[in-house]
Order: C-alpha cells, then structure tokens, then sequence
C-alpha cells in the first residue's frame, strides 16, 4: 500500500475533512509529495510554486488519479507582493483554504559576508516574510470557521546556528519559533501549526541551493516520500513539531546540552566537512 493509501485509508478517529491545501514549492520534492498525499485523502488543492509546466503536469497527474481539483499558481513568493497574489488568486477562484503548507524554501551556503549580492535577502523573503504573510491572509478565516491545519516544513538546521549555512539556518530558526509561538496563541481555537524537521532529503535543493551539481541530490539524503507523510500525518493529529526520522530527532535535542557558542563550533565544523 503506498504512504498516500495509508493516509487515506487508516480509518483514525476525529481527523479533520481533507478540504483544500494550499501547498507552496509544490512542484518537486517534499511538497509535491505533499500535494500527492493531500490529493489521494480526497482534497483539493492549490499549488503554488514558480515552474508552470511542473505545475501543469502535477495538475494532470492528481486530478486524472484522484478526480480533485487542483489550481495552479505559477509564482516567485520572493516577491513583495506574493501574498497579495495569493490572495487575489483566491479570490477570483472562490477558494476557502482549510490546510496551508508552507513548503517552499531556498538556501545557500558559504561565508555570508561573501554571499552573492541579495541571495540572503532572497533566503529570507521565501523561508520568512511568505510563510508570514500566508499565515496572516488564510489563518484569520480559519480561526473564524474553528477549523484548519498549518504545516511548516523547516529543518533540522533551525534548531542551532548554522555557520556557512548562516541566512538558511537563520530562517528555519525563526521558522520554528514563529510555529510554536502560534501554535500555542491558537490553542483551543480548532487551528493547529505542525513544523516539519527533515534531515538530508533526496530533492532538488541541494543543486539549487548550490551544495551540490546541478542534477544531483545530497548523498545520503532519503526519498522525500517518507518525509512528506510524517509531516503530513503530524499535521493531522495536530502535533507542534514532527521529525522523519529518529536519528533527525535526535539531532534536534543534542545542541540543548551544549553552550551555544560551542553548538556553532561543531555544526560550522560539520558544513566544512561536507563542503558547504
């Protein structure tokens, strides 16, 4: 049975109606695994991401498995007025969003100080100021109708300074704060927020981000599958945070034993060493 068939048929009790996911970086890796499992539960989807034609082909696919609608929304959410877009979007469609995804995300490693000229800021602007500003255009309507789900997916770079990964790990940090934080002012309100920490993950971003050749995954990494299905589990039983893997786990709590200043040693020490 395939993770999307055990998302869909385990018969849990008092999980949430699929309704309709907004799923940002839906054209690859972990998000259009994401967009896959959302379907096969039987919900609608908008993906959102900057590749039209990869866009195009995950419409056909999921609707052609599943008999869901699915809207693409060809965007770059680096720009100011993404949110704005969205929303638009939305609009015009009559769409009520029930779950929102917050997937997308760009990295980059190397000295910051050295960073090409507005690659950081980019990093914030898709890893931050979107997930943000998503947040604030579909959470209020959520809080009204008592019901939705948010899904964050960080990694497990937020949970300790990452020097040659300085902006990437910046932005998951706050990406894991902001989670919890509105995780706990929207307790009892029927809306929950799920981060999702993965560790190395067989994607495409690596060769974006530049860590690897363009047309390679990070050695080691695993599928995106699994990845997406804990998160996306997590997210329905309403859990605040969710790893894949126990290792990752693992991973995230280990730097709460150390000093702050000798976490930064050993991770900057474990980015030269894969050559970052």
């Amino acid at each position: 049975m395939s993770p999307a068939s055990r998302i869909r048929d385990r018969g849990e009790p008092n999980l949430p109606r699929p309704g309709t996911a907004l799923v940002t970086g839906a054209s690859s890796g972990i998000g259009r695994e994401l967009a896959r499992l959302h379907a096969a539960a039987g919900g609608d989807l908008v993906v959102v991401a900057r590749r039209a034609d990869r866009l195009a082909a995950l419409k056909a696919e999921l609707e052609a498995a599943h008999g869901v609608a699915v809207h693409p929304l060809a965007l770059d959410l680096a720009r100011p007025d993404a949110a704005d877009v969205v929303a638009a979007f939305l609009a015009e469609h009559g769409i009520v969003v029930d779950v929102l995804v917050n997937n997308a995300g760009v990295g980059g490693g190397g000295p910051a100080h050295a960073a090409p000229a507005g690659r950081d800021l980019g990093i914030v602007a898709v890893n931050v100021a979107a997930p943000v500003a998503l947040g604030r255009l579909v959470v209020p309507g959520m809080v009204a109708r008592r019901h939705g789900r948010v899904l964050n997916v960080g990694s497990i770079v937020g949970f300790a300074p990452g020097p040659w990964l300085a902006a990437y790990a910046a932005s998951k940090a706050f990406l894991l704060s902001w989670s919890e934080a509105l995780a706990e002012e929207l307790a009892g309100t029927g809306v929950t927020v799920t981060y999702l920490a993965p560790g190395l993950t067989a994607t495409e971003f690596h060769a974006a981000a530049g860590y690897v050749a363009g047309g390679e995954t990070a050695a080691g990494g695993v599928a995106p599958g699994p990845v997406a299905e804990a998160g996306y589990r997590a997210m329905l039983a309403g859990r605040r945070v969710a790893f894949a893997e126990t290792t990752t786990a693992i991973a995230a709590f280990a730097p709460r034993l150390l000093p702050r200043r000798a976490t930064a040693a050993l991770a900057g020490w474990l980015a030269r060493r894969s050559g970052r």
